[in-house]
């Protein structure tokens, strides 16, 4: 269980294979209940000192409550104090070389940040709209496959890490040996 903005296998840990995305509050419901397994709207997340059942419409606030503790907490001066010098950073930070003007200056040379090529000729006014015609499929994937899991800066663990001879054939097995797209007959023999 975890409260994020991405949901995928492998997030919270390499070793755990299935996770859940839920707001913190949730986060904390199912962790007093000690499981997933849980329906909140019915059931017990445990009991009180005298042996009563405590259900989540027990603890959970009413808005009017996390109004009175927003109005006693937060204040627009917390935020001018912590962003005051948001941009004035270390003396590191200050004596990094920057770019002018108003583009970004692509590095021909990196290998990380390039220049996307459909940029090449792009006009300032798209053109409409057009039925596209002759396209191919690049990939099928299976479930759980993101950006995450095919971009070259994500970590991977060790026994799935790529290797120079990683051949797109092998990279498609790869990708569509997950129970889902074995039973949507995508996988390759």
């Amino acid at each position: 269980m975890l409260s994020g903005n991405r949901n995928f296998e492998g997030r919270i840990n390499p070793d755990v294979k299935m996770n859940y995305l839920a707001s913190p509050p949730l986060v904390i419901a199912y962790a007093l209940a000690g499981s997933m397994d849980v329906d909140l709207n019915n059931d017990p997340l445990g009991q009180d000192a005298d042996g009563n059942d405590v259900f989540l419409r027990d603890i959970w606030p009413s808005p009017q409550e996390v109004q009175r503790v927003i109005d006693h907490a937060v204040s627009a001066e917390q935020f001018g104090r912590s962003y005051e010098d948001v941009f004035a950073g270390t003396e590191q930070w200050q004596n990094l070389p920057t770019p002018t003007g108003d583009t970004f200056e692509w590095d021909a040379e990196s290998t990380y940040v390039r220049r996307p090529p459909y940029f090449e000729g792009m006009p300032a006014e798209p053109a409409p709209v057009e039925d596209i015609s002759g396209a191919r499929t690049l990939a099928v994937l299976g479930d759980s496959v993101t950006t995450d899991h095919i971009s070259p800066a994500s970590a991977r663990s060790r026994p799935t890490a790529p290797r120079a001879s990683t051949s797109a054939s092998t990279a498609w097995t790869a990708a569509t040996s997950t129970p889902t797209a074995r039973a949507a007959g995508t996988t390759r023999s």
